[in-house]
């Protein structure tokens, strides 16, 4: 899909500045993108959108330092590319690395919008419906809709109850709701 340049350039933009919004439009705009080139690498569903999410979660934790002289794509692909080898690398190494408290509480926080329109409609749909729904996504997806819609867990609950990285949370949580409204809409048309 070709993408007007001054429009990307204007969400990166805004996604420097914070903004939710530029932020969902760069995930679902670049997903597909990210996932299909770790596909090609891992050949393994989970790892590839493990992958995937990763990559998001640092882009955003660094989108101060992209050069906007530069494609984005390339850009998300080389974190992408990076994340992978250091994953193969992990793999290969006898010796367990851990991320300190310190770095983790550096990590650039996307604004925790508590809770949202979208997370409002999610709840009044009917439930048992719903829950059908929710059994279509794969089990992590599951997991984090669970955690944030039903058990209304925070992102900073989600992530130490997953013992995983807070940003990694949001976009797991951004990219499960856009595969429930998608099969929703679905069901619905």
């Amino acid at each position: 899909m070709e993408i007007n340049p001054d429009h990307l350039l204007e969400k990166i933009r805004e996604a420097k500045k914070g903004s939710q919004s530029a932020f969902n439009y760069l995930l679902d705009r670049y997903w597909n993108d990210v996932y299909g080139f770790q596909l090609k690498k891992t050949r393994n569903e989970y790892e590839s959108e493990d992958i995937t999410i990763q990559t998001f979660s640092k882009a955003f934790n660094k989108i101060d330092t992209f050069d906007e002289n530069y494609s984005f794509s390339t850009w998300l692909i080389a974190i992408s590319k990076n994340i992978h080898i250091d994953q193969v690398r992990k793999k290969n190494s006898s010796i367990q690395s851990r991320t300190s408290v310190h770095d983790e509480e550096r990590v650039y926080e996307i604004v925790d919008e508590t809770p949202g329109i979208e997370d409002k409609l999610i709840k009044e749909q009917n439930l048992e419906q719903l829950l059908s729904d929710i059994k279509q996504l794969k089990p992590h997806y599951q997991e984090v809709i669970n955690l944030r819609f039903f058990q209304e867990k925070s992102y900073k609950e989600i992530a130490k109850f997953l013992d995983e990285p807070m940003n990694n949370i949001k976009v797991k949580l951004l990219r499960a709701k856009k595969l429930l409204a998608e099969i929703i809409e679905a069901r619905n048309s």
